[in-house]
């Protein structure tokens, strides 16, 4: 069973940082783009950086864009890592990690491996 694992949520203040991993439990992964989606609170999944398999091709939801970095490791099992810097009240969500079927996609609909959620919860 193929599992993803995120870790680093948390609470933090307005402007404050934090740093989302997540652990792929098969070296597979490696091959696959990932990504980070968010889900806030009455609202729908929505995405947030994707990173194809090499990690040379980055994509970013406007709202982050020049605030969160998205990267990955593949040394062993994929890794991918989402930095949060300037963190803002409107950040708050559950947020996912997931991989998809190929190597690079935006298409939320090719993301079919998911992790089971991180809560961030940015106080103002």
């Amino acid at each position: 069973q193929v599992h993803l694992v995120e870790s680093g949520g948390g609470l933090v203040q307005a402007g404050g940082s934090l740093r989302l991993s997540c652990a792929a439990s098969e070296r597979s992964f490696g091959f696959a783009a990932m990504g980070w989606f968010r889900r806030a609170p009455g609202k729908e999944r929505e995405i947030v950086a994707v990173i194809n398999w090499s990690g040379r091709s980055t994509y970013y939801a406007d709202s982050v864009k020049g605030r969160f970095t998205i990267s990955r490791d593949n040394a062993e099992n994929a890794a991918v890592y989402l930095q949060m810097n300037s963190l803002k009240p409107e950040d708050t969500a559950v947020y996912y990690c997931a991989a998809a079927r190929s190597g690079w996609s935006i298409e939320p609909g090719d993301y079919v491996y998911w992790g089971q959620g991180t809560q961030v919860i940015v106080s103002s």
